[in-house]
């Protein structure tokens, strides 16, 4: 078995093997870069870890896995796909393997099973959250657990009004950068001297980020994804995004947020993308996540998002429903 660097990464499909990040000696990979002499960062990448965005309590102050949890994630996982269970999303993968419940993040609807989901990927780090150093966000500021308030609202309320539902349901936006892994969760990157463009395969959003001395627009424009602006840091992308709309998220004061995104080739095969994220409506501190994409040679395919078309329609009418039948039953 081949182990694995701090960055480096095993792909999980029945068996484990080497990433295609270390296809090649990393002694004979070099950066590619473009004819303008920036690092080439072009291509596909994919976000499939298993690496949870918060550290697991089981996993105290460990900030990485050791050989062993390798060889114990390899076997739970191989079962969990071998059962062909509910599809888990996100961090439900390192979670269904140390508790052993596999558990779907919405399983009154039938869902999707393990099918819909891509190959996962172990990475080394315990979380991805690498600022603060214990891998857990700051605190939340009293303000954005008021607005649990809203929450509550939408349990009692689901659906007076579309707008009692989420932009990823009514299909306006999955956020800028969406960061979710497993499904859907794949980057293309393409760049020219002035401009870079990430496309997000989800909901196919596309951001064009100007590389040019240009100050982001006025304070009172503010953008479903923000307003980006990026630069070279020797070999190093850097991306600072601001002026989001307090409609984006549903965080208090959002339109204060700002976003520093940094990009790193680090072999032929992987890219670091490191995120700080200063957001002082919803917490009191920065915070800084770290996640190893890995390069793959698919492409990326139109999203639908059915549910923004049709589905709404229905989801309304059915609460009418129940209101109606609440409204009958309370009259008896």
């Amino acid at each position: 078995m081949k182990l694995i660097s701090s960055i480096g990464s095993v792909i999980l499909s029945g068996l484990l093997i080497s990433s295609p990040a270390f296809s090649q000696a990393e002694s004979d990979w070099q950066l590619p870069r473009t004819i303008d002499g920036h690092p080439n960062l072009q291509g596909v990448w994919e976000n499939n870890t298993i690496t949870p965005v918060e550290r697991p309590d089981v996993f105290g102050d460990k900030e990485y896995l050791t050989d062993e949890d390798l060889v114990f994630l390899q076997s739970r996982i191989a079962e969990i796909e071998a059962a062909g269970a509910d599809a888990l999303f996100g961090d439900g993968v390192l979670q269904a393997a140390f508790d052993g419940e596999i558990v779907s993040y919405d399983p009154s609807t039938g869902n999707y099973d393990s099918q819909w989901m891509a190959d996962r990927t172990i990475h080394r780090r315990t979380a991805q959250i690498i600022d603060p150093p214990n891998g857990k966000f700051p605190p939340r500021t009293e303000r954005a657990i008021k607005q649990n308030d809203l929450t509550q609202h939408r349990e009692d309320h689901p659906a007076d009004s579309w707008l009692d539902r989420p932009l990823s349901e009514r299909c306006v936006s999955f956020g800028a950068p969406t960061l979710h892994s497993g499904y859907n969760s794949y980057w293309q990157i393409v760049q020219s001297r002035d401009t870079v463009a990430i496309i997000q395969e989800m909901v196919h959003d596309v951001r064009i980020i100007p590389l040019v001395a240009k100050p982001h627009v006025d304070d009172d424009i503010k953008l479903w994804h923000g307003d980006s602006r990026g630069y070279w840091d020797g070999d190093t992308l850097v991306i600072e995004t601001t002026n989001y709309s307090d409609k984006s998220s549903e965080g208090p004061d959002v339109s204060l947020k700002v976003n520093v995104e940094r990009l790193t080739r680090t072999s032929h095969g992987a890219l670091q993308y490191l995120i700080t994220s200063d957001d002082p409506g919803t917490f009191t501190a920065p915070y800084t996540r770290e996640i190893i994409l890995d390069h793959s040679d698919d492409d990326i395919y139109e999203y639908a998002c059915h549910e923004g078309n049709y589905g709404m329609a229905y989801i309304l009418s059915g609460h009418r429903v129940e209101e109606e039948m609440a409204e009958e039953s309370g009259s008896r």
